[in-house]
C-alpha cells in the first residue's frame, strides 16, 4: 500500500510554513508599543499597562477544519460550534489567561437555517459551560467560493491575565517534568488525512466499527474537542506552572517546541499512555508512517504542561482531582531546542 501523507490529502504544512516566513516581516511593522508577543504563540499579547499587575489582552484565533465535513456527513452540526469554543479557551489558557469573549464568523455556499441554528445552538451551550461571552459575529453566504452543503466556522476569542501571570516557558530548564492530559480523539487536527485514509482509501462508512472501540467511525470522528480550561486556571492556583501547549495542528512536537526556551529538549515517552483506537485504524487504513502521525495529530495527548520535577506528581493529583486524565509523559533535557518521542 502507499503511504498516505497530510500533504498527499491536500494539507502542505510545509508551504505555509514558507508563506508565513516571506509574510513575518510585513506583519511585525504593524506592531505598536502593547505587543508583547511575535508570531506563532497560541495567543497573541496585547498589554493595557507597563506595571506587573497590569491586564494584558490575549487573542487567538482559530477553525475547526474539515470537521465541519464530517459533521455534515452526520448531520451532527452543533459539535463543531462546540469545538470552536473549547479549541479557543484551550490557546488562551496556555498563556495563563482566562477567557472573556468570543466573536464568530460563519461562511457557507448557502446558509441552511436548521444547520446554522445547531451551530450557533452548540456554541452558545460551551460559552455557557466555560465563562464565555458570545459578543457577535459575521455570517456569510458565498455562493461559488464554498461547495453545495459546506461551510467553514471560524472565531476569534479574547481573554485577560495579569501582567505578571502570563506563562510564558521561560522558565523551563533541564530536569522539569513534562505532564501530559488525555485528548478525546482528534479534537479538531487532522481531519483532512483522516478522511482520505478512512473514506477515500479505505472506503469506510461513518457507520463502520473501529476495532477496540465499540463505537461506530463517525461517533470516534465528532468527539468534542476537551476543553482544559477550567482545571488548568484551578492548577494554577495550586501549582507553579512553567510552560504549556495545546497539542493541535503540528502534534506533540510542532506544539510543545512552541514554550520551550533555547537548550531544552522534551523527551516524551511513547509507552506512557495508550492512543484511542481511532488513531490505529487511520494508520493502518492509509498506510500512514509513525512520523506523520505524531506531526498530523494528537495521539491522544490534547494538552501538554511542563513543571519542576518535585511538583509534578502533586499537579498530576490535583490534575485528577479535577477529572482530568493527566500522567507524566517525559521530562526536560539538556540539548538543542525541539520535541523528541522516545
Amino acid at each position: 500500500m502507499e503511504r498516505l501523507t497530510y500533504q498527499e490529502a491536500g494539507v502542505d504544512v510545509e508551504a505555509k510554513e514558507r508563506l508565513m516566513a516571506r509574510l513575518l516581516p510585513r506583519i511585525r511593522a504593524t506592531f505598536t508599543a502593547g505587543v508583547l508577543s511575535d508570531i506563532g504563540t497560541f495567543g497573541a499579547l496585547f498589554a493595557l499597562g507597563d506595571h506587573p499587575g497590569a491586564p494584558v489582552l490575549v487573542a487567538t484565533m482559530d477553525g475547526v477544519g474539515t470537521k465541519t465535513k464530517v459533521a455534515a456527513m452526520a448531520g451532527r452540526h452543533e459539535v463543531v460550534g462546540g469545538d470552536l469554543v473549547r479549541h479557543s479557551v484551550n490557546d488562551l489558557v496556555v498563556q495563563g489567561a482566562r477567557p472573556l469573549f468570543l466573536l464568530d464568523y460563519l461562511a457557507a455556499s448557502r446558509l441552511d437555517p436548521a444547520g446554522v441554528e445547531a451551530v450557533i445552538t452548540g456554541m452558545g451551550a460551551a460559552c455557557r459551560e466555560e465563562g464565555v461571552a458570545l459578543v457577535g459575529g459575521e455570517t456569510a453566504e458565498m455562493p461559488g467560493v464554498y461547495r453545495e452543503g459546506e461551510y467553514d466556522v471560524v472565531g476569534c476569542m479574547v481573554g485577560v491575565v495579569a501582567r505578571d501571570r502570563i506563562v510564558d516557558g521561560s522558565g523551563i530548564v533541564p530536569g522539569d517534568a513534562v505532564i501530559g492530559l488525555a485528548s478525546t480523539g482528534l479534537h479538531t487536527n487532522g481531519y483532512s488525512l483522516a478522511r482520505a485514509a478512512l473514506f477515500e482509501r479505505a472506503r469506510l462508512s461513518l457507520h463502520a466499527p473501529v476495532p477496540g472501540a465499540g463505537e461506530p467511525v463517525g461517533e470516534a470522528l465528532l468527539r468534542p474537542h476537551r476543553c482544559y480550561g477550567r482545571a488548568i486556571l484551578r492548577l494554577l492556583d495550586e501549582v507553579p506552572i512553567k510552560g504549556m501547549a495545546h497539542i493541535t495542528g503540528g502534534g506533540i512536537p510542532g506544539n510543545l517546541i512552541r514554550t520551550l526556551p533555547a537548550g531544552c529538549r522534551a523527551v516524551i515517552r511513547r509507552q506512557t499512555w495508550v492512543a484511542p483506537p481511532i488513531f490505529t485504524l487511520i494508520q493502518r487504513a492509509g498506510g500512514v508512517p509513525d512520523e506523520e502521525m505524531f506531526r498530523t495529530f494528537n495521539m491522544g495527548v490534547g494538552f501538554v504542561l511542563v513543571v519542576a520535577a518535585e511538583d509534578a506528581d502533586r499537579a498530576v493529583r490535583h490534575l485528577r482531582e479535577f477529572s482530568e486524565e493527566a500522567w507524566i509523559a517525559g521530562e526536560i533535557t539538556a540539548g538543542e531546542r525541539g520535541v523528541e518521542i522516545a
